[in-house]
């Protein structure tokens, strides 16, 4: 196979875990797009030379339980991404009135883009993936349980059942990769059930931190 094949191989994969997982944080994913196989993809976004044009695989949708919610994946060719860029997607958001955006690239991100992130925090929800996060989905990986994120109410009744504290429970790093994967924020709880030999399943919850 020669590069071209191998890039557009690369991003049928990137582009199907994406899906999946704006699709497990509970916005509307067609299934077509995420079972998508890749000779579909090859036909939809290759060009005859065989390459991929990034623009092309950019979408937004909105949340199945509340359709103001939106979110933005935006898909650029900047093996280094810069402030520029991030302007750019800046403007898209703005433009499209939509607080949640989310940057795929092929290389790395710049500490001057990463400040940007930062510094929009109150304004939007900005995240960033490389595609090499992207080649597999992790969390449907054998040896990664389920994982539910809890609703502020659920949350609630789960502190009061145990009687606990925030502080007492087990914690989750903003940073870990399942933590990124479902775009945990700061205080949000999940619940983790892992198979259990003596209960059939058990459950755990961690807060993210």
């Amino acid at each position: 196979m020669d590069s071209n094949g191998d890039e557009t191989a690369r991003l049928w994969k990137v582009n199907r875990t994406i899906h999946e997982l704006v699709h497990d944080r509970g916005f509307l994913v067609a299934d077509e797009e995420i079972n998508m196989d890749l000779a579909e993809f090859r036909t939809q976004y290759a060009s005859t030379g065989g390459t991929v044009d990034r623009n092309q695989l950019n979408f937004y949708t909105n949340s199945q339980s509340n359709p103001s919610d939106q979110i933005f994946v935006f898909f650029t060719d900047e093996k280094s991404v810069g402030v520029k860029t991030m302007r750019k997607l800046l403007g898209i958001l703005e433009e499209k009135s939509i607080q949640r955006g989310i940057i795929v690239f092929p290389g790395n991100m710049t500490p001057s883009a990463r400040k940007v992130i930062v510094a929009m925090a109150s304004q939007y929800k900005l995240e960033e993936f490389s595609e090499a996060d992207l080649l597999v989905n992790i969390v449907h990986h054998t040896l990664v349980p389920d994982h539910q994120v809890l609703t502020p109410e659920e949350k609630k009744i789960l502190l009061e059942k145990y009687r606990l504290k925030e502080t007492q429970l087990p914690r989750i790093q903003l940073a870990d990769p399942v933590a990124r994967y479902y775009g945990l924020r700061r205080g949000q709880v999940v619940k983790i059930t892992r198979p259990s030999e003596t209960s059939g399943r058990y459950a755990s919850y961690r807060i993210c931190f």
